[in-house]
């Protein structure tokens, strides 16, 4: 099927879609002082899952993810969900603080250890400092890849056998087990608190891909092909010694997966018909599934609201014609249609300003409050998870914090926002600017901003102006046929670039 046909069926058109409200309503009305007792939250959050990988957001996906389709199937969907960013530190700036990152030094690109520094300032509030203010206790497991202030020798050069001294304990968290940046990135050890938990003593070599790893320095025992697992073990360890406490919880999980390395573990290997990333999608299934049990088996599965999303769209490239893909040799980084669409019919890839560069699956579950099996068409932002956060605690967000961040509360218990939502803006890597306001979006570049050529320039004409509601793939160039929206939108664009933030108040 041709992704024009894939996104104008039911399940993804935006023509469906767009404007519609999240059904259907709940009777039970919300305490303006938040929800007493408060949920334990858990926001799981992988790397590089495009929105076709998951069953749930694409019917067509030979990927079994039964655990993401069972998430789905007990809570909603969001089916205009975008990632602050077309790439990950970007996005997981605004996840963790509720505003663009693009209004912080890093205009482009992502941080690079060693040459990184703490993204989040000491002033700036995050979820989890939000949340521990209200009494949660919280842990970041994963992947952090938000800048770290490395130990350093006399000499002043970077010795990551020294703790860091600036890093998720620094910034709200209560507990950090996981790794400094992506999985291809040094260094490659597991951090508990701000130790490493080995000696930084050896080095990796570079591989290329499918288990794409930059050369440098390793601990002996950091194993990629089993660092999920790791990770996942971690995640269950926290819930089951967090259950039978008196205070809630708040989870950040943040999934290596299926980011490259493309390094399933060995039982999952063949698991699928589409080589080493069709397994590896199909493990980060398996880790939500660990999760979703934990807190079954642990007796607060009802107490607990879920969100899974991505921190961006995939990075598998959508092949033309019949050449060989990744299903028959694992070293093309790509899929013909007819195999998968790891980005669904959405154009682009990672890092792109096009839709698939930023618009994710996002999924959320909360028994008694989410209507299960519902659908939400409406266009949020990775960015409300905080202002999401603030409401269900009670909490009175100050005028520096969140920024950008517009709580999702009210469209997950079945009602409507009682105020339209400000624009979304989206951001690529290269540090090209979109807007989206309702059926329209504006690129404001001359390319993809990314991967997909012509790649462009940032503020370098022609613009774009596409009707998403009638051209959902982005075909047809509207810029000089609607002068009017165009003009709009970059008034709108402007104001919001400029000002301190787009939530009222901030």
């Amino acid at each position: 099927m041709d992704r024009r046909s894939f996104l104008k069926k039911g399940a993804l058109s935006l023509a469906a879609l767009a404007g519609s409200s999240c059904r259907p309503p709940l009777r039970e009305k919300r305490p303006a002082a938040g929800f007493s007792p408060p949920p334990h939250i858990v926001v799981i959050l992988a790397d590089d899952m495009g929105y076709g990988d998951p069953h749930a957001f694409n019917p067509e996906s030979r990927i079994p993810t039964p655990n993401l389709d069972r998430l789905a199937k007990a809570g909603m969907r969001f089916t205009d969900a975008h990632s602050g960013s077309a790439v990950c530190t970007p996005t997981r700036y605004g996840l963790m603080t509720g505003r663009y990152c693009w209004r912080t030094e890093l205009k482009r690109g992502v941080l690079v250890p060693p040459n990184d520094k703490p993204l989040i300032g000491p002033e700036r509030l995050t979820v989890a400092g939000m949340l521990g203010r209200r009494g949660y206790h919280s842990a970041c497991i994963g992947k952090w890849h938000l800048g770290m202030d490395w130990g350093r020798t006399p000499a002043g050069e970077v010795d990551f056998n020294r703790p860091i001294r600036y890093g998720p304990t620094d910034v709200g968290f209560d507990e950090f087990f996981g790794v400094a940046a992506s999985l291809d990135m040094i260094p490659y050890v597991f951090y508990r608190g701000r130790e490493p938990i080995e000696p930084v003593d050896r080095t990796q070599p570079r591989l290329p891909f499918p288990r794409y790893m930059r050369e440098g320095p390793r601990g002996e025992n950091f194993d990629p092909g089993r660092a999920l697992d790791r990770l996942t073990r971690e995640a269950v360890d926290f819930i089951e010694r967090r259950a039978g406490e008196s205070s809630p919880f708040f989870l950040y999980f943040a999934l290596t997966a299926p980011h490259k390395p493309v390094w399933p573990e060995a039982r999952f290997e063949g698991r699928t018909e589409l080589g080493p990333y069709g397994d590896f999608v199909h493990q980060v299934d398996w880790s939500v599934g660990e999760v979703l049990d934990a807190l079954k088996r642990t007796g607060i599965a009802d107490d607990t609201l879920v969100v899974f999303t991505s921190d961006n769209g995939s990075y598998m490239y959508r092949l033309s014609g019949d050449r060989p893909d990744h299903s028959a040799d694992p070293s093309i980084q790509g899929y013909a249609p007819g195999h998968h669409q790891a980005n669904a019919g959405w154009r682009g890839t990672k890092a792109d300003i096009w839709e698939a560069g930023h618009r994710v699956p996002f999924l959320v579950r909360w028994p008694g409050r989410v209507p299960p099996g519902s659908t939400c068409g409406e266009t949020v932002c990775l960015t409300d998870i905080m202002a999401t956060g603030a409401e269900i605690t009670g909490f009175s967000l100050p005028e520096r914090a969140a920024e950008d961040s517009f709580s999702l509360l009210p469209l997950m218990t079945g009602g409507r926002r009682p105020a339209p939502r400000a624009p979304v803006i989206h951001h690529s890597i290269n540090g090209t600017f979109s807007i989206r306001d309702g059926r329209w979006k504006m690129v404001f570049g001359s390319g993809s901003g990314g991967r997909q050529k012509p790649v462009g320039k940032p503020f370098e004409k022609p613009y774009f102006l596409f009707d998403l509601e009638n051209d959902p793939a982005e075909t047809v160039n509207l810029i000089d046929s609607r002068p009017d929206v165009a003009r709009r939108l970059t008034e709108e664009l402007e104001k919001i670039r400029q000002g301190p933030g787009s939530r009222p108040g901030a």
